[in-house]
């Protein structure tokens, strides 16, 4: 069953900046333009579920855009669509994820919410890191299909079928996901692969570091999906391809959702509500306020003070002083104050670099200094 868009190619191609195209085409040319970016290269750093820097065998980030990115391709190829787009949302939908994956996104949220901004949304904010937040301020300058589908990713909220509006919207006006819908059949496509993604491979870590086991998979989902995360995907992707049509959309079929959703709820309940995560959402609160803390501190008794940033001694501070510099006539042009500054520059933070900065602020180089010139007599400058 081939599908076609009903949005003429020349909308879908648009950039908010013209660009003459070269031998890449324009949505190859997006994916390359994500993968060089900044806020991609930090993915390999940020969690996906498991907090687990050190263990290369849990999925990151970044792993899990190109699980996305290739499970899209291959729905795209079998439906006789652009698999370039769904290439390129796939690997840039997740940009805006905060460190610590959605435990983090659940705490910065509250934060903003009580500074008075909105709720703080992945993907809302994906479409603000490669629109605004990347290349001081110009942003990636995306296609508009592959930015729409960015912004409409929402793989958390699983349905059955979805239907694409064919609409082109303006994208910058987006504060809440909340019913939103992807314009093309490959935007759909990637909410679909988002989903198909996390299942299999959230259950394979969690099994990996003992939460769980794989007898406790319910029956009904290993004997319709499997009990391998291959095998999960291969009978999903296999199961899109053969039940999407113009009248349904992009759908799972009637005899494979249900162990879809028996799935979701079993990982839910077993995975997502275990006492490890449950755990990291203390830690990373604490964490996270004492970074926002001292960032509001710095902010709002240095200002633009470039000495007095530099008594801070240490990285955290002068890396925010010169991101500060860097972006806050942008802030202004674009938001008309620099208030959201720091929520962004947390957000786009690693993991490692979170727990670099915090040990920073507690325990700051020139500490150490004066530790080293007491016990040696010597001054040691580590800056």
């Amino acid at each position: 069953m081939e599908l076609q868009n009903q949005i003429s190619s020349a909308l879908l191609k648009k950039r908010k900046r013209e660009k003459i195209e070269d031998v890449r085409g324009p949505y190859y040319r997006d994916t390359t333009a994500i993968i060089h970016s900044s806020p991609f290269r930090r993915l390999k750093h940020k969690t996906q579920v498991f907090f687990a820097p050190s263990n290369d065998h849990i999925c990151t980030r970044m792993e899990h855009c190109l699980h996305v990115s290739s499970i899209a391709s291959t729905i795209c190829k079998g439906l006789g669509l652009d698999s370039e787009i769904a290439w390129a949302i796939g690997m840039g939908h997740d940009l805006g994820h905060t460190p610590f994956g959605h435990t983090g996104e659940k705490i910065l949220s509250a934060k903003m919410q009580k500074a008075g901004f909105p709720a703080f949304e992945h993907e809302v904010n994906s479409l603000r890191v490669v629109d605004f937040l990347t290349a001081h301020g110009k942003g990636l300058n995306l296609t508009y299909a592959v930015r729409d589908g960015i912004a409409c990713h929402n793989g958390e909220q699983l349905v059955q079928s979805i239907k694409p509006t064919f609409v082109v919207r303006e994208l910058e006006q987006i504060i809440s996901r909340k019913g939103l819908v992807p314009a093309t059949y490959e935007g759909v496509v990637v909410r679909f692969s988002d989903t198909i993604a996390y299942l299999g491979r959230d259950f394979e870590d969690a099994c990996r570091l003992g939460i769980i086991s794989e007898e406790q998979l319910p029956e009904q989902v290993t004997r319709i999906l499997g009990r391998r995360n291959a095998d999960i995907i291969d009978t999903l992707v296999n199961d899109i391809i053969e039940h999407s049509n113009e009248s349904a959309g992009i759908s799972f079929s009637d005899e494979i959702f249900p162990s879809v959703q028996e799935m979701i709820k079993f990982n839910y309940q077993s995975i997502y509500k275990s006492p490890m995560l449950e755990g990291y959402e203390r830690y990373f609160t604490r964490l996270l306020t004492l970074i926002l803390d001292y960032l509001n501190f710095l902010l709002e008794t240095y200002g633009y003070r470039e000495e007095l940033y530099v008594q801070e001694k240490n990285m955290l501070a002068m890396g925010f002083y010169h991101h500060l510099m860097d972006m806050h006539e942008e802030y202004e042009q674009r938001d008309g104050n620099v208030g959201r500054l720091i929520y962004d520059y947390v957000a786009g933070m690693s993991d490692n670099f979170c727990l670099d900065c915090a040990n920073e602020i507690l325990k700051p180089e020139h500490l150490n200094d004066s530790i080293e010139h007491s016990l040696t007599g010597k001054w040691f400058d580590a800056r």
